[in-house]
């Protein structure tokens, strides 16, 4: 018997939006590598483009673009219809989070942290299907996050994105299957981005640095993974899954978990930092805060 074949990613239009981030700067050279044609998008569209220019193979091309505003949304994929009619795999990878606690942030910031993690990747993903009808054996991929399964007291807001981002995804996965469109989501646990390094200077959710953060590489081989094995869910660390799932079977003992939860956290926070600092990324000031020093380093 012959091995199962994986996806083939010889000239399929593989769009990844958070183009010009790490884990899709990590992503988007191995399935170039493959053969894919990338198409990055990313609101920094200098960023993208460059990103896009840096990939091994011909014709990728990095596009600006705000996936809050609807308008430049449906010009986007007018670009990519005119470019090259269909979209084979569509890589929802964009996020922000915010590092104000709930009972001080605006409202106006709650709004955009739930536009921009749990309504844009859906409004993309449904102005797409027509492109993605176009191709032979179209796919989502969708980075959601494991606080899309355990609340993260301090950051209630990205928590709710990231849930109600995993339940749709689900929903649509199993919508979309019987119509010839294979959706499945992508759940990592911190990773070293630009996004965590700044959350971590800023003095962000000490509860997600239980173990020391996993490069993008880790996330990315997971996306490949899902490619060649079209399934609703896969984890990087799946024992971190684990450990989220059962903890929630006792919601109500939370409370006394997140205590021992954060004291770990809290080390774990502080060893990043310590690394980043011998990295030469971050500084200590005199007034024991942190700050990033060379945006050049920061990964994006």
């Amino acid at each position: 018997m012959s091995a199962r074949r994986g996806f083939d990613h010889r000239g399929k239009v593989v769009v990844v939006t958070g183009g010009a981030g790490g884990i899709a700067r990590a992503f988007a050279p191995r399935a170039a590598e493959r053969g894919a044609v990338l198409v990055l998008v990313d609101v920094r569209g200098e960023a993208a483009q460059d990103a896009a220019e840096a990939l091994p193979g011909v014709g990728h091309r990095g596009y600006g673009c705000d996936l809050t505003d609807e308008a430049q949304v449906r010009a986007l994929i007018g670009r990519i219809e005119e470019d090259h009619g269909r979209i084979d795999v569509l890589v929802n990878n964009v996020g922000m989070t915010s590092c104000e606690r709930f009972d001080e942030r605006s409202v106006a910031s709650i709004r955009t942290e739930l536009e921009v993690n749990l309504l844009s990747p859906l409004v993309l993903t449904r102005l797409a299907v027509p492109l993605l009808r176009a191709s032979a054996d179209p796919r989502v991929v969708t980075t959601v996050s494991l606080g899309g399964i355990f609340p993260l007291g301090e950051t209630p807001i990205y928590t709710a994105s990231k849930f109600g981002l995993r339940g749709a995804m689900l929903a649509i996965g199993l919508d979309l299957r019987d119509k010839g469109i294979r959706a499945g989501s992508v759940l990592p646990s911190a990773t070293d981005t630009r996004m965590l390094r700044r959350e971590a200077v800023e003095g962000g959710n000490a509860l997600q640095f239980q173990d020391p953060p996993q490069s993008p590489d880790v996330v990315a081989r997971a996306m490949l993974r899902l490619l060649d094995s079209p399934r609703l869910e896969v984890y990087p660390r799946p024992s971190e899954a684990w450990l989220v799932k059962a903890a929630l079977l006792v919601p109500n003992a939370l409370p006394r978990l997140m205590r021992l939860f954060r004291r770990r956290g809290e080390r774990g926070q502080a060893a990043y930092l310590a690394r980043l600092e011998r990295e030469g990324v971050t500084r200590r000031r005199a007034d024991g805060s942190w700050e990033l020093l060379d945006a050049e380093r920061v990964l994006r």
